[in-house]
């Protein structure tokens, strides 16, 4: 992608090593924003926490759609921005779910949000590879081409943010009240 946006004609100002530290670059801001962002969420609270991820997000994405190949550096760092909401996401979501709904069946709740995260991490290539393939070759395109699938992410982050807003924690009489440590039988076994 970063290769894509930099192109010129038939070749590109990024080189492929370049581009191999651009994507080990992202990993390191996906594992900070796992500690930054989930830490930051325990001061402010975990549903402001994702509607910076979700408000910011939409924003990061417009602004990479439209100016995103302006600079280098500006690209690198919204990709990173993006990336990091990633990490903080995944790492945020087990203490939000238990604000939500309690510790009771929240590894069950959390097990099912995984498989929704996993499906969408299927269907979302697939829909960015749909639009890339109908706007030309691999290797050809420009950043130009990336638009319809950024504003589609822009589309999709709009509705989480709508979602995140709307959803409401589960009223306290519903809790289950924890049991308590389980006392096993001292006496050894005959």
């Amino acid at each position: 992608m970063i290769g894509d946006f930099f192109r010129s004609g038939g070749s590109t100002s990024v080189s492929a090593t370049e581009a191999a530290g651009f994507v080990g670059l992202l990993s390191m801001f996906n594992m900070a924003g796992r500690f930054a962002w989930s830490s930051t969420s325990d001061f402010i609270g975990r549903k402001p926490t994702y509607v910076g991820y979700l408000g910011v997000g939409m924003a990061a994405y417009v602004l990479l759609a439209l100016f995103g190949d302006a600079s280098t550096a500006f690209f690198v760092a919204l990709a990173a921005l993006i990336i990091s909401f990633y990490g903080g996401g995944f790492a945020t979501v087990p203490a939000y779910l238990r604000d939500l709904f309690g510790t009771y069946q929240v590894g069950a709740i959390h097990g099912r949000l995984l498989t929704a995260w996993s499906a969408a991490g299927i269907a979302g290539p697939l829909i960015v590879n749909r639009f890339l393939d109908a706007r030309g070759e691999p290797g050809a395109l420009v950043a130009s081409d990336y638009r319809p699938a950024l504003f589609t992410m822009v589309g999709v982050l709009a509705v989480g943010f709508a979602a995140n807003l709307l959803i409401r924690p589960v009223a306290e009489r519903h809790h289950v009240a924890d049991a308590g440590p389980r006392v096993t039988d001292p006496s050894p076994a005959t």
